[in-house]
């Protein structure tokens, strides 16, 4: 779906709005959805769609996923939170997960960045070195 310049524009005004220093305001997120919704404005359902992308977009960017081979001690879950913290400012959501299938070590993925120290992954390097040429 094409999205006009005005749309986009009324989207990130939007967004803008609901912003705060410590990240979205889920309050201001509703209010500005409903006002949004009750004023029935020319292509507000583009405006919308455009407005979740955004918001999607922000959530990712401020959540570190880590993943682990096996439940990780709360001491080093804490040192995790902060140094991400340290590096990507305050307001990040943390998200731990066990994934066996990385043998051993971490994945860290906050926003579009990954930080990869595992086991698998070093072997699928290892792995990729002998078959190529």
């Amino acid at each position: 779906m094409k999205i006009s310049k005005q749309a986009r524009q009324q989207a990130r005004q939007l967004f803008r709005a609901c912003l705060t220093d410590a990240g979205i305001d889920e309050g201001r997120v509703r209010q500005s959805v409903a006002a949004l919704v009750e004023t029935k404005p020319r292509g507000y359902l583009t405006i919308l769609t455009h407005f979740a992308r955004l918001l999607k977009l922000e959530l990712d960017r401020r959540t570190a996923r880590i993943e682990s081979a096996s439940s990780l001690p709360p001491a080093l879950q804490s040192d995790l939170r902060d140094k991400l913290s340290r590096r990507h400012g305050p307001g990040l959501r943390f998200e731990f997960a066990v994934n066996p299938a990385l043998i051993g070590g971490l994945r860290i993925q906050v926003g579009s960045e990954v930080y990869e120290s595992n086991i698998r992954a070093r072997l699928l390097e290892l792995a990729a070195k002998f078959n190529s040429p």
